[in-house]
């Protein structure tokens, strides 16, 4: 074996090929495709600059068998390994332009549906009588809460899952922003899921959250007598041109709905939601209790 050999044979051990994420799921039609693509891009410009697995594999610092895997859309390409191809085969951004596409390919389709019209709306009224909404959750309380899910997600669901749902926090980021307005229950901000430090750092960053322009959130307090909430959860999005989409465990069986009367029945139990939680100055004021007391 040469030298060369052995550096890509012990590379192979410890590259992307064996970590958790990377991996196409079986059931996503688009995203095999996707990666097959790529793949098959990545092949017809490695063999058309003479080079073999090999010789790629060493000159892009990356082991023949992950070369193998991504160039037959066995596994998905970090967007570094995208850029290093580009420089070894001389491509003038080529490879490096399919960064975007790649990177979809990582969420899982329903989160790649939800994120798609949260990206859309202009306004967003969400309820999460379980948890701390998913835009609102930090990687390490995200990732807690899919590792106690049963049956168990594979060490590659959770880390699929935890990049799925912190990519959507790209809602935040937009311009113009979106109006945001969460309501979230008191006992999801007192649990401490995951260990207080987990805790600490949630609450820390709903504190970091709750000052921006077009955010409004609120907490229901456990001493409410009258709760509008008791049904579950209630997302409403609305979008430029009027329209909106809707979700709730008591309509529709929880399936999306744009019917103007189920619409209305969301919106009538948020609007009571809203108006029997704290406000948001006493909601602040509250998650900064909780903070000292955690």
């Amino acid at each position: 074996m040469s030298v060369s050999d052995e550096a890509v044979r012990v590379e192979t051990e410890t590259d992307q090929a064996d970590e958790p994420g990377w991996e196409v799921d079986p059931d996503d039609d688009w995203a095999l495709a996707v990666v097959a693509t790529v793949g098959r891009q990545l092949r017809l410009r490695r063999e058309a600059a003479g080079l073999r697995v090999n010789d790629f594999a060493v000159a892009a610092g990356y082991g023949a068998d992950l070369v193998y895997k991504i160039e037959t859309g066995k596994r998905i390409p970090r967007p570094e390994y995208l850029d290093k191809a580009d420089e070894v085969l001389d491509a003038g951004g080529l490879i490096s332009a399919m960064r975007e596409d790649v990177k979809k390919v990582r969420y899982p389709k329903k989160v790649r549906d939800l994120a798609q019209l949260e990206g859309r709306a202009v306004e967003l009224q969400l309820y999460d009588p379980l948890h701390v909404h998913g835009l609102l959750q930090t990687p390490e309380y995200a990732r807690a809460l899919l590792t106690m899910r049963r049956p168990t997600y594979s060490a590659e669901e959770v880390e699929r899952f935890v990049t799925a749902r912190i990519a959507r926090k790209a809602v935040f980021e937009r311009d113009p922003v979106p109006d945001l307005s969460f309501v979230l229950e008191e006992w999801t901000l007192r649990r401490p899921l995951g260990g207080r430090d987990v805790l600490r750092g949630q609450l820390e960053h709903l504190l970091e959250t709750m000052p921006l322009c077009n955010v409004e959130l609120q907490v229901m307090p456990l001493e409410c007598y009258e709760h509008a909430g008791v049904d579950g959860g209630i997302e409403v999005l609305k979008f430029e041109d009027g329209s909106a989409v809707g979700r709730s465990p008591a309509v529709a069986n929880g399936r999306p709905v744009s019917d103007p009367r189920q619409l209305r029945i969301l919106e009538l139990r948020y609007g009571i939601i809203r108006a029997q939680a704290l406000t948001p100055r006493e909601s602040t004021a509250f998650v900064e209790q909780l903070l000292g007391e955690t």
